[in-house]
């Protein structure tokens, strides 16, 4: 759970990947023979209004600080310093309003 503090350190490519990933496991749980039919039940119906990979394409499309299917080497490269930098920049500062 992030605080409202924190600095989010997610890039637009992992998020976009997370959500990939997450149809992938729920899809996986359906198709898993032991699991128990109330989680499959729940898998399913969080499936039902699931993005599709063209919602995907799109929201990349519209939204690439949040979400894109790809980031070049140089631009994650440059987002994750920043990254860095402002959460040592939040340390810092919550190191100095401790004291």
């Amino acid at each position: 759970m992030q605080l409202s503090n924190e600095i989010p350190m997610t890039l637009p490519d992992e998020r976009y990947r997370a959500v990939v990933q997450t149809e992938k496991f729920l899809k996986e749980i359906l198709s898993t023979p032991r699991v128990p039919k109330a989680i499959k039940d729940r898998a399913r119906s969080c499936l039902r209004h699931y993005p599709s990979d063209y919602d995907m394409t799109r929201a990349a499309a519209a939204a690439p600080d949040v979400f894109a299917e790809r980031m070049e080497d140089l631009h994650r490269f440059v987002a994750a310093g920043q990254r860095a930098a402002e959460a040592e920049d939040s340390e810092l500062l919550r190191g100095y309003k401790e004291s």
